[in-house]
């Protein structure tokens, strides 16, 4: 679904219906009495009359958007529209007059396909209309639309935002997944005592899991607290199951952290054979240090321009001097051998 300004029958001041260019909406539902979804043209005016319940989808980086979003056009409390236009980045969940708005992390979406990083989903929503928006495309939002134009039916607002909440487990779940697979294949080449150093591809699933779990964590705070709120005064088609989809994410939140701490304890293992590999090396550097100092000793001797050096008259002295070093270091290797240095 492309970006693309399109054309709503919006009410005006005077509460009359008028036909008005909506820039920045992204995509438009419409979602009927019997839960049907149909899928609204957004080069078209879309009539606000009409029963059901409707979605809106707003790219919130276009200016023009924002313009349109005025008090008039929602008919929203002022925290709630203030709130979809804000850039706060923690997630939140509010209810007022019946009214429930706030904002939820989700992943970019980058060609189809879900990245780690973390964008922000903000709505408001009624009895009658649910607007979100967003500053960059994200996967979740974008798995709704594909579902509703698929068949999936919804019987209220709250059913449609907890589909998405739903679609943001499903996507970090595809990616804990990702993280899974790619630790099964450091744990395989760490095990195998590969020399291939996998401390930057562990550096980087263990921020994965990090960034993941602060989503996770923040969300089913979010929803613990909503189910504690006193909801009886709210709409029934406004009342989220909160607690169930807290569960969902519990769950998910708990692998997340053990992929988190098996990253961790692959880190630690990975950097002990990599200090065993060194003190391996700084070993064989010793016993060869050791071995040549004694030869280094007799050609020092034997360098030293000094009268009385032994082997000076002889015609084979360096023959001699050869089998002094050849000794030396042999009397060396064996010293080590029996003191246990050379194994």
């Amino acid at each position: 679904m492309q970006d693309q300004p399109a054309a709503a029958l919006s009410p005006s001041r005077d509460g009359t219906a008028r036909s008005s260019p909506i820039a920045g909406l992204v995509w438009a539902f419409r979602i009927h009495a019997d839960g049907v979804p149909e899928s609204l043209p957004v080069d078209r005016p879309i009539p606000f009359s009409q029963d059901g319940l409707l979605w809106l989808h707003f790219n919130l980086a276009d200016a023009r958007a924002l313009q349109w979003l005025t008090p008039a056009n929602l008919g929203v409390p002022a925290p709630a529209r203030a709130l979809l236009l804000s850039k706060d980045n923690y997630q939140q969940l509010h209810t007022v007059e019946d009214c429930v708005y706030g904002v939820i992390s989700d992943l970019l979406r980058d060609v189809g396909e879900a990245t780690e990083d973390t964008g922000y989903l903000r709505f408001v929503m009624t009895e009658q209309i649910l607007v979100s928006g967003r500053h960059h495309a994200l996967c979740a939002v974008d798995a709704t639309r594909r579902a509703l134009e698929a068949g999936h039916r919804v019987d209220s607002a709250a059913a449609l935002l907890e589909t998405i909440v739903e679609h943001v487990a499903d996507t970090m779940d595809g990616i804990a997944d990702r993280v899974a697979q790619a630790l099964d294949g450091v744990e395989e080449k760490v095990l195998s005592d590969s020399t291939a150093d996998q401390r930057q591809e562990l550096g980087r699933l263990r921020r994965t899991c990090g960034r993941l779990h602060r989503q996770l964590s923040g969300l089913r705070i979010v929803l613990h607290r909503f189910e504690h709120k006193h909801l009886d005064d709210l709409k029934p088609a406004l009342r989220l199951r909160a607690g169930k989809l807290a569960q969902r994410l519990d769950g998910l939140d708990h692998t997340i952290v053990e992929m988190r701490e098996r990253s961790r304890l692959l880190q630690e293992e990975l950097h002990l054979k990599i200090e065993e590999q060194g003190n391996d090396n700084i070993r064989v550097l010793s016993i060869l240090t050791a071995l040549l100092l004694p030869p280094t000793l007799v050609t020092g001797v034997f360098g030293m321009n000094t009268k009385g050096l032994p082997f000076s008259d002889l015609e084979t002295a360096f023959l001699w001097a050869a089998l002094l070093i050849v000794l030396s270091s042999l009397a060396a290797y064996l010293i080590m051998k029996r003191v246990g240095i050379i194994r």
